[in-house]
């Protein structure tokens, strides 16, 4: 059985210790067995972001994803590891272009999470989310550091043009694929 409280102490120390790749170690052993995984964090009812831990070294979040939602593309500023236990997560990664070019972001790359997968982002990743299926799916987002309170850019689906992350657009967009 997965136990969270295990879980949060042994991404703790890895964050600490190894960094980011100890810490996709730890998410690669909880996201092996999606079955057990799901039982213990329990079957997603609804889109959301449930907060299961935060300190300075570390931030672990239960992201569902709704059916067909996209986020739009932003960064992090610190390192993530992405670990999907239930259904899909595409990742658009995004590059910055000069400031003399038509758009300040162009698409460079993607990347698809199935259950069991697990998934590194550098901390000056840009992407997107798009979850591909008319289901919810479920992932344990890792950040290292203190998510909660780091300022971060987000750009425009239509424009492309940067700006500081919304959470209000971003409380809005999964509330907005609850009522789907």
């Amino acid at each position: 059985m997965f136990d969270q409280d295990r879980f949060i102490a042994d991404t703790e120390i890895a964050a600490r210790d190894g960094g980011q790749h100890a810490v996709r170690d730890v998410v690669s052993r909880a996201v092996a067995d999606p079955v057990r995984l799901m039982a213990a964090l329990g079957e997603p009812q609804r889109s959301g972001v449930t907060l299961l831990h935060a300190s300075k070294h570390v931030t672990i979040i239960n992201m569902i994803w709704g059916p067909h939602m996209t986020m739009m593309p932003h960064n992090h500023h610190m390192w993530a590891v992405i670990g999907l236990y239930s259904g899909r997560e595409d990742n658009i990664l995004w590059r910055t272009l000069p400031p003399d070019a038509r758009w300040p972001i162009e698409a460079a790359g993607a990347a698809n999470l199935m259950a069991g997968d697990a998934r590194d982002l550098g901390a000056d990743m840009i992407h997107s989310v798009t979850n591909p299926l008319g289901r919810l799916s479920g992932a344990l987002h890792i950040y290292g550091g203190d998510y909660l309170h780091e300022p971060r850019e987000s750009w425009d689906p239509e424009t492309l043009q940067p700006g500081p992350f919304n959470l209000d657009v971003s409380r809005r967009l999964f509330a907005d694929s609850n009522r789907v």
